[in-house]
């Protein structure tokens, strides 16, 4: 028992000593870590949702607690959105006007969003 420790003890010294770090791995701490960590807020990472709901007499857009009644003005605050790199979701409520919702989603495209999804709201 005692020599099959041995063995099993200089062959795990053997591989730890002998493992190469693909250069991907090599970097992947600096790739992790930002410049200025504090500057990351929660809602860099949240996702850009528009709803298309109803408001008040009419229909209106909705970005986040925030809401407009043009295409203009939410295309506006979305220009100035953090991140852009996930795709933005446009919600539409089954009463919402079509060309409302194709607003929508063409404001998305406008302020520079790399995709856009579309998904019926459901329970509004």
């Amino acid at each position: 028992m005692t020599s099959m420790i041995d063995v099993v003890f200089l062959l795990l010294i053997f591989f730890i000593v002998t493992a190469s770090f693909t250069p991907t791995e090599r970097r992947l701490d600096v790739a992790v870590q930002s410049a200025n960590p504090s500057a990351a807020q929660a809602s860099d990472f949240d996702p850009a949702i528009v709803d298309v709901t109803a408001v008040g007499d009419g229909f209106g857009y909705k970005l986040g607690s925030r809401s407009f009644a043009t295409q203009e003005e939410l295309e506006e605050v979305l220009i100035a959105f953090p991140d852009k790199s996930s795709p933005a979701v446009v919600r539409g409520q089954d009463e919402a006007p079509y060309g409302m919702v194709s607003a929508a989603i063409q404001a998305c495209k406008n302020a520079g969003f790399h995709g856009v999804r579309y998904q019926p709201l459901i329970g509004k």
